[in-house]
């Protein structure tokens, strides 16, 4: 079965460079951008019963953009301002830099590691062992960064969440009628059920990134056709591309 029109579950491009419309492009297709999943903040109230004071702690560890989203949200419904001698930690330099969205970047009080690993950050963190570190964190994640600060012998720290991964509600008159699904999440595919209480795959393709991904479809007994990164596609886009190489001819 051809594939002519595509839904990628993620937010539209924000530029035109995208190998996605070279895709569209080079075989024809149709391909549309909608997030299954989208991100909101806890409430001040929700915050609250974890019984954190975010005053208490001298830095903060940032691993992604709606870590910083969240967190200064959460700082101005709570009312709590943020001393200028607060240190801001981040997994990657991209990271720290959007920190300027809310506060004026300085290179002494904001640090990030070479690689996107936590391991890398622990190298920098290390040199900073008498901070108290303050994690914001999504409802849904594991206790990987605890355990590093822990056996790092960091001796303060705490993981709070602070926003959560919501099913993107899908209206009734909305069409849906897609020869291939592409997930990047696990939420993303338990986002489908819930929208499609009576899904049935049929001929549809689904693909996805990432073996947790991948994992969540198999054991949603949903087929999957599709899988990325692999040594000839490290990326998803490439993955799709050499797809309909075959796929459409």
């Amino acid at each position: 079965m051809k594939i002519n029109k595509i839904l990628v579950s993620q937010p539209k491009p924000a530029s035109d460079k995208s190998p996605y419309y070279d895709i569209a492009r080079k075989y024809g297709v149709t391909i549309d951008f909608r997030p299954f999943i989208k991100v909101e903040s806890l409430s001040a109230k929700e915050f609250r019963q974890q019984r954190i004071s975010i005053l208490d702690y001298t830095a903060i560890i940032f691993t992604s953009r709606h870590a910083i989203d969240h967190f200064f949200h959460l700082c101005e419904e709570l009312r709590v301002s943020i001393p200028e001698s607060m240190k801001y930690f981040c997994t990657t330099e991209a990271i720290a830099l959007y920190i300027q969205k809310y506060v004026q970047y300085r290179k002494r009080k904001v640090f990030f590691g070479q690689q996107g690993k936590f391991e890398d950050l622990m190298v920098i963190i290390a040199k900073h062992k008498n901070e108290k570190y303050l994690t914001p964190m999504a409802d849904v994640h594991t206790d990987d960064i605890a355990n590093m600060l822990t056996k790092g012998k960091v001796a303060v720290h705490q993981e709070t969440v602070m926003y959560r991964t919501v099913s993107n509600e899908f209206a009734k008159d909305e069409t849906f009628d897609y020869d291939m699904l592409v997930f990047f999440s696990p939420s993303g595919v338990t986002s489908l059920l819930k929208n499609f209480p009576d899904f049935q795959q049929g001929d549809l393709r689904i693909a996805c990134f990432g073996t947790t991904t991948a994992q969540a479809v198999r054991d949603a007994g949903l087929r999957l056709d599709l899988e990325a990164p692999t040594v000839n596609a490290p990326s998803m886009a490439a993955a799709i591309d050499n797809y309909l190489k075959e796929s459409n001819k």
